[in-house]
């Protein structure tokens, strides 16, 4: 009677353990893409009229999408339908691999004309090929998110982009520079880049995605300073730099009277000191 109670135990608990496993697949399957997994502790918040919360990486790719969109002189809503189906595509991360020879934040294919495996993987070519192919849409300024992504994209799942539009507004109206001090990211004080490198860098990314002209590395790099010509300008580009911040070594990041650091991740009041509302200044960690 023991040994076949050890048995019926063992067994039970083999039915358990087959019944919890295929509990997490069915609700992965289910709701996966809208599981809020605990993330890193480099994560970014976005704050204006909602809330988004990001990794680094998945930050500096919308900012990257923002910026061509506007690079393009397109609409705001046209960078809200980029971000919602970067989003269901890829998650926003630049993935290199995907269904068939699908790749990159929009998981374009190479065999469907979109590019060569190299170019689909760079944001900023993935990017400017989505909004020409959206440009192309008759009418898309009208339509809903999901539509007009899906008349670029071709899914097999038509209405999954619709499910991330308000997390999308959000992020447009944030890097767009509707709102103030609206992107915080804590990227820690361990950079992927410092010193002359990340300086360098960080102005050949600005001016690639920006389209901006005549910046140079600086020599001093507390004084890097990116010129603005109004407030929503300024803001763009700050929001930028603190989005990119962990890939580009930003240590400080300087608007009006806020200022963001890397060692607080957050945007709080200067003390003592204002800097000029046309530009915005950035600092990026020393060389060691």
């Amino acid at each position: 009677m023991r040994v076949r109670t050890r048995v019926a135990v063992v067994a039970g608990g083999v039915v358990v353990a087959v019944v919890a496993l295929l509990g997490v697949w069915f609700v992965t399957k289910q709701f996966g893409q809208h599981l809020r997994l605990p993330m890193a502790s480099r994560t970014c918040t976005v704050q204006a009229d909602g809330r988004v919360v990001l990794s680094a990486e998945q930050m500096a790719n919308a900012a990257t999408i923002a910026a061509i969109g506007v690079q393009r002189r397109m609409p705001e809503r046209a960078v809200v339908v980029a971000l919602a189906t970067a989003y269901q595509e890829s998650h926003l991360r630049n993935i290199a691999h995907g269904d068939r020879d699908s790749l990159g934040l929009f998981q374009q294919r190479p065999s469907q004309g979109w590019g060569t495996p190299e170019q689909v993987q760079d944001p900023r070519y993935a990017a400017r090929k989505f909004y020409a192919a959206l440009k192309k849409v008759r009418g898309w300024e009208e339509m809903r998110v999901t539509e007009a992504a899906q008349r670029v994209q071709r899914s097999a799942y038509p209405e999954a982009y619709q499910k991330w539009a308000d997390e999308s507004e959000v992020l447009t109206r944030a890097l767009l520079g509707d709102a103030t001090a609206a992107v915080a990211c804590t990227v820690g004080l361990t950079p992927t880049m410092r010193g002359p490198a990340a300086a360098t860098a960080l102005v050949e990314s600005l001016t690639l995605d920006w389209g901006l002209s005549g910046l140079t590395p600086p020599t001093d790099l507390t004084g890097f300073a990116v010129p603005a010509a109004d407030s929503r300008n300024g803001w763009r580009y700050a929001h930028w730099l603190v989005s990119h911040a962990d890939d580009h070594g930003v240590k400080r990041v300087r608007f009006g009277d806020l200022e963001w650091t890397a060692e607080h991740g957050t945007w709080d009041k200067v003390k003592g000191s204002r800097t000029a509302s046309t530009q915005v200044l950035a600092e990026v960690f020393a060389a060691t």
